[in-house]
């Protein structure tokens, strides 16, 4: 019943040879990698008024001259991050990079900062999505919690069926955001051109210039900086490219750049135009929309484009994290599960988890956008700046023709998001940054302790043709319920591996275990029965306490074997008509250190 369900959801198994078919085109990969880049841009101009509008309708124009800025931070990173793609054609992360040039803990706190950000992104993301949804139906806006979670999930599971098959139903809404924000954007311009400005709003006397400061200006600056998250996801996703793949990737990113300028410019100077100001119950999108349609039919395709491409941009870190994650797992850095690849070859494991911590995060901050925000950019430019400063190293080390050009490209690239990591960090650290900055060093000492089980576990099970010593002797318990052909066919196969063997009963039933005792004495007069008194009618306590006291007993190199007896129904539904008391005395039994566990089944014909 599980196979089928989980085939009718995901659909059949991929054979590993087909992995070569899972490549992405410019078109597809557009969708799959900057649906996060993209999608930002209809959150960063609000982000950027919300911190503005605290000095006053007066500082909203200051939007422009940061927009600009940040504007001019995309084109360096683009130009950086072209390089990483050439640099890393199997993939450059910010982890590898680091870990290559800078070192291990220089790539464990890229790969710490590149988590935070990818779970991040699936939460604001979605949240964002459902405050787009919630603007043009109010009525859900109690339901935005639910909504995101379902909303998560469903992209999950479309993620679960594997790569191209997802950006084959991604590549639609993707492309309807773009050209929907274009229209706007259009339609806005032709209005203005058309009919000119609206009227400036009045404003009591004295307020020009009360409460604009530098710090306002370095905070709203921070704010929009979420435009450029999701900037590195084609760096880190090369590999998912056809062939040639560094430069289809490159040119992808070379585009993604040339639509976030248009449309982060586009949306920032109408919001200005049309005097929009930030509100609790509607987006600055639309707001612009309202202002330049109406409310009809084309405002309500500008927001319903908007939330679906807000839903999509989590698509990249459902392409990003499991890739870092199968990295790390097969560094040794988190478990080794997430290196490996599911029935649609992609990593299923890695797909899960985050879902399952986005949807807590979601859930913590109650679908809020604004309280997810100021977690969110932290984790992005570490992770920049550490990229960047792993190239500069790798320049400069290896001294290929053209090495200085090289350098100063991503040298500036180091400098100018070290410097933004930095007033983030300290404009938004109240906020809620102080949050990543402290879990950043957290998950690096995880990854280390990881990291060091593994090296322990393999030193300990290596072998070099040692010889291994034998248990001298063995005790056999076995745990019986009643004298069934089960537990006589487990005594027979005790006999085989030792004589000292006992039989015990959890005494739950006074009256049934007398009658048991009865029965063994006649059938079983060989094997002597405990009887474990169960006052609380425990069946599991009174048993493993019993195997605790003999394990105690034992002398070194002596093995307590427990031998389980189980009956195997004919189908498999019915087995869940059966208590499981099996199952949980073997997973209770498992991490005792000198006791064996075994089923000894019995498959019923009926």
């Amino acid at each position: 019943m599980f196979k089928y369900f989980k085939r009718l959801l995901i659909g059949k198994p991929k054979n590993t040879n087909q992995l070569i078919n899972e490549r992405l085109s410019k078109k597809k990969a557009l969708a799959v990698f900057s649906s996060d880049a993209l999608s930002s841009v209809a959150y960063a101009t609000e982000e950027i008024l919300l911190v503005l509008v605290l000095a006053g309708a007066v500082a909203l124009p200051y939007s422009l001259p940061i927009a600009a800025a940040i504007l001019g931070l995309l084109a360096i990173l683009v130009l950086s991050y072209r390089q990483t793609i050439y640099a890393y054609p199997s993939g450059g992360g910010a982890y590898i990079v680091a870990k290559e040039n800078l070192g291990t803990n220089p790539g464990l706190v890229a790969g710490a900062a590149l988590i935070i950000d990818y779970i991040l992104t699936v939460a604001v993301s979605v949240a964002a999505g459902v405050a787009a949804i919630t603007s043009a139906f109010p009525a859900l806006h109690d339901h935005k919690v639910f909504i995101a979670l379902f909303f998560i999930w469903i992209l999950t599971l479309l993620n679960l069926r594997g790569i191209t098959e997802s950006a084959t139903i991604f590549a639609l809404p993707t492309y309807l955001f773009i050209f929907s924000i274009i229209l706007l954007l259009g339609t806005g311009i032709i209005k203005l051109l058309m009919y000119g400005p609206p009227s400036v709003p009045v404003m009591p006397a004295g307020t020009l210039s009360s409460g604009v400061t530098v710090f306002l200006i370095l905070r709203a600056f921070s704010a929009g900086c979420t435009a450029l998250t999701g900037v590195e996801a084609i760096s880190n996703g090369v590999p998912a490219f056809k062939r040639p793949e560094s430069r289809n990737a490159a040119a992808t990113l070379t585009i993604m750049a040339s639509i976030i300028v248009i449309l982060f410019g586009g949306i920032t100077f109408l919001a200005n135009i049309y005097h929009v100001r930030p509100s609790a119950t509607e987006t600055v999108v639309s707001q612009i929309a309202a202002m330049v349609f109406g409310r009809n039919i084309f405002y309500y395709f500008i927001q319903i484009s908007t939330a679906m491409i807000l839903f999509l941009a989590a698509n990249t870190s459902f392409a990003g994290f499991p890739m870092l994650a199968s990295v790390l797992g097969k560094d040794g850095f988190l478990p080794r599960q997430l290196a490996m690849r599911g029935d649609r070859l992609v990593y299923s494991n890695g797909i899960i988890t985050l879902a399952a911590i986005a949807s807590l995060l979601v859930i913590i901050f109650k679908g809020e956008v604004h309280a997810l925000i100021p977690l969110y950019a932290v984790g992005v430019f570490l992770s920049f700046t550490l990229s960047q400063s792993g190239m500069v190293k790798r320049w400069i080390s290896q001294k290929h023709s053209g090495w200085h050009w090289h350098a100063l490209i991503n040298g500036v690239g180091m400098v100018v998001t070290g410097i933004v990591l930095i007033v983030i960090a300290v404009t938004k650290f109240i906020s809620g940054a102080w949050i990543v900055i402290a879990l950043i060093p957290i998950l690096v000492i995880l990854f280390k302790k990881i990291h060091e089980h593994y090296i322990n576990i393999a030193k300990e099970l290596a072998f070099h043709g040692e010889t291994i010593e034998e248990p001298t002797r063995q005790k056999i318990i076995i745990p019986i319920a009643s004298l069934t052909r089960v537990v006589a066919q487990t005594i027979d196969y005790a006999k085989t591996l030792s004589p000292d063997i006992v039989a015990v009963h959890a005494g739950v039933d006074e009256e049934k275990a007398e009658r048991l005792k009865k029965k063994w004495e006649e059938y079983e007069p060989d094997i002597p029965l405990v009887i474990l008194a169960s006052p609380y009618r425990s069946i599991l306590d009174p048993i493993i306490n019993y195997i605790d006291e003999q394990e105690k007993l034992t002398a070194p190199r002596e093995l307590i074997t427990v031998l389980v007896p189980e009956f195997v129904t004919r189908k498999r539904w019915q087995y869940f008509l059966h208590n499981q008391t099996g199952l949980m005395l073997k997973t209770a039994l498992l991490l005792r250190k000198n006791v064996v566990v075994a089923s000894v089944p019995y498959h019923i014909r009926h």
